[in-house]
């Protein structure tokens, strides 16, 4: 504090500095088109697996095969593509990732049997993979610490509103002789626009631009360390982040994208058309949930600011623990109607989580390190937690229902992830001071002793 008060004003730039990078706003939008496509590649293969299916003679086992390879090729490439952005620049990567994956989809449209489809559903994961943590750092290094969950918000809020709301769209091909061709064609052509859209629209505002201590200096004053393999590793040694990956783990409600619609036919008998307007309410729920959420956060923030964000966190775990458990465990008279609801609360329970948990990894985690710190996180982390649903909830369905699986993984270990964030109360206000005081002595030694 005595340090803070006997600096020089030069020392200290103004907090508007930091909040006005350059293109902030049109980088977050352009950057919703390439986390849209991500998430779309998951959502429509979902929605169009009952029609694959039949078409192709498959089982639930072989969507949770489809679903849990798509993501196991996402643990080295993540980090992988956060490399080659380090090299080639993020702006090149994204498009590079984005065309790459969209070629692949429409390759997969072309398959004429399961190994061709997972082969080729396989590699357009892995390419797409590459824009969620090179995105999540680029928001990072344009928005301020205090405005980083509205930014977040924003960014997944209409990113999967988009992916959810295509399902229903995309489900209308099923109703063609191989119409899930089509489907696929379409993300393919999605993608590849969504890749040209940042060649055109994005501007890189540079590492740690959007730190109130760095805002005032060029990217190599702000950037002091080599990102290596080493520093890498030391991300464990934050207790923080070590505890948000073991939330990943235990992050049950990836379940509910991979088979919500499936449980939707085969549990309650609808058809694969009409159980795929859930998508509509769940994108819905989902964008009150993340924009919603992000002004929230601010909030909670100003009235909470050590400790806020964590029970936040927490909050969201329970939320959709207990409307899962009333939208799943139980039957329900009547039309696709109840349905819409319970999936609408499970999204927004969902939505709450991303303008909350990015915000604090990125609190903890010096800039330079922070795609690197996603990559782990969502690539190689969520990446596992995925593979790990997918495959045991595709084989535990076909002998005990996925009625059964969804309370286990949805209802209970989302109760067990409420409880193990518990330990955020401790870490994160420590390792939160660690990084602003690593910030403000960069920004002393780059403006020399007093």
């Amino acid at each position: 504090m005595a340090t803070e008060q006997s600096a020089a004003p030069a020392a200290a730039p103004h907090t508007a500095t930091a909040s006005r990078v350059p293109h902030r706003w049109r980088n977050l939008l352009t950057l919703t088109g390439v986390i849209s496509v991500d998430n779309t590649e998951g959502n429509a293969t979902a929605t169009l697996f009952p029609s694959i299916s039949s078409a192709l003679s498959l089982t639930s086992g072989h969507l949770g095969t489809l679903a849990a390879l798509g993501k196991v090729a996402s643990v080295p490439t993540g980090p992988f593509w956060v490399w080659v952005a380090g090299r080639m620049g993020r702006r090149a990567t994204l498009v590079l990732t984005t065309v790459l994956g969209g070629l692949f989809g429409v390759l997969a449209g072309f398959a004429q049997n399961f190994g061709t489809l997972l082969l080729f559903n396989t590699l357009m994961a892995a390419c797409l993979i590459g824009a969620s943590p090179i995105a999540n750092a680029v928001i990072a290094d344009s928005f301020a610490d205090r405005e980083r969950g509205k930014a977040v918000g924003i960014l997944y809020g209409i990113a999967n509103t988009f992916g959810q709301v295509i399902g229903p769209v995309i489900a209308l091909f099923t109703g063609f002789t191989d119409g899930w061709r089509y489907g696929m064609w379409a993300i393919g052509g999605v993608c590849v626009l969504a890749g040209l859209l940042v060649a055109f629209a994005f501007k890189d505002p540079g590492v740690g631009a959007a730190e109130e201590q760095l805002a005032d200096l060029d990217e190599t004053a702000r950037v002091k360390n080599t990102v290596t393999v080493k520093s890498v590793l030391s991300l464990f040694r934050i207790p923080t982040y070590s505890v948000m990956m073991l939330s990943r783990l235990l992050s049950g409600h990836l379940l509910i994208v991979i088979f919500g619609i499936q449980f939707l036919v085969s549990e309650r008998g609808f058809s694969n058309a009409v159980a795929a307007v859930v998508g509509i309410p769940f994108g819905i729920g989902y964008l009150a949930g993340t924009v919603g959420g992000g002004y929230l956060l601010a909030w909670v923030d100003r009235r909470w600011p050590q400790r806020g964000r964590v029970s936040y966190l927490q909050l969201a775990q329970v939320l959709f623990a207990v409307v899962a458990f009333f939208g799943t465990q139980f039957h329900y008279p009547g039309g696709i109607g109840i349905y819409c609801v319970f999936w609408a609360l499970m999204g927004f329970g969902q939505g709450v989580n991303p303008s909350a948990n990015r915000p604090l990894v990125t609190a903890v985690v010096l800039p330079e390190l922070r795609g690197q710190a996603f990559a782990i996180w969502l690539s190689v982390f969520e990446t596992i937690a995925w593979a790990i649903f997918a495959l045991a909830a595709g084989q535990l369905a076909e002998s005990l229902g996925l009625q059964e699986v969804f309370l286990w993984v949805m209802v209970v270990c989302m109760l067990l992830n409420a409880a193990v964030l518990g330990v955020l109360h401790t870490t994160y206000p420590r390792d939160a001071r660690r990084v602003r005081h690593a910030l403000e002595e960069r920004r002393r030694l780059a403006h020399g002793p007093a």
